[in-house]
């Protein structure tokens, strides 16, 4: 499992841009991550079109947004975190003040 926390740059919500450019790209048939799964107020899960796994993000206080990264195999798992972090760096490079990565083990 890998946690990534974004931490945004100023005001806007980084959470509802990633809400609105999914929607966005999904209606244009583009993009490669999709929402799935029931919608719960602050959280959201999204998977790939090729690598199996999700990526479950929530909005946390102060605008920041904590995405856990979860596959069975360790080359879906590095996959889809470069998708994710290639989806921030496109579209919201300019919205972002830092990314952080921890790796969970087994025994967390």
């Amino acid at each position: 499992m890998i946690i990534v926390t974004v931490t945004p740059r100023g005001e806007p919500s980084l959470y509802s841009l990633l809400q609105k450019k999914e929607i966005s790209l999904r209606r244009d048939d583009k993009g490669t991550l999709h929402r799935t799964g029931k919608r719960r107020a602050g959280e959201e899960k999204w998977t790939h079109a090729r690598y199996r796994g999700t990526i479950r993000f929530q909005k946390c206080l102060g605008g920041v947004v904590t995405a856990t990264i979860q596959s069975d195999t360790e080359t879906d798992e590095w996959q889809l975190l470069q998708s994710f972090v290639g989806f921030l760096y496109r579209h919201f490079r300019e919205e972002i003040s830092n990314i952080t990565l921890s790796f969970a083990t087994e025994e967390d």
